[in-house]
């Protein structure tokens, strides 16, 4: 009988064993679990972080070229203007002389 007992015993003990090896490892997977999520927020953040800087640097950049683009065009329009009044001056004195002619 006390065979018996022991054995009932040890079963008792072994389906304890399993049952608070099921309890810590609920534990340790919930404990795993809660430290990926913390780990994947923080990840998402850092690149959410280095996007929006990355988007910064984008816009300035695109800014300063547009700066520098319009101020090459505004000097080649001032090169432009220079030259087409420099022409249409050397025919005011020709037309001058021409309408001078004519009228006297």
């Amino acid at each position: 009988m006390a065979e018996i007992s022991d054995a009932i015993a040890m079963i008792k003990k072994a389906e304890s064993d399993a049952e608070q090896l099921i309890v810590d490892s609920q534990a340790q997977s919930n404990d795993l679990i809660a430290e990926s999520k913390a780990k994947a927020e923080e990840i998402i953040s850092q690149a959410k972080g280095a996007a929006e800087e990355e988007a910064k640097n984008t816009v300035f950049d695109a800014e300063d070229k547009a700066k520098n683009e319009a101020a090459d065009i505004a000097k080649q329009s001032e090169a432009d203007v220079a030259s087409i009044k420099d022409k249409a001056m050397a025919n005011v004195d020709e037309a001058a002389s021409i309408i001078v002619k004519n009228i006297l």
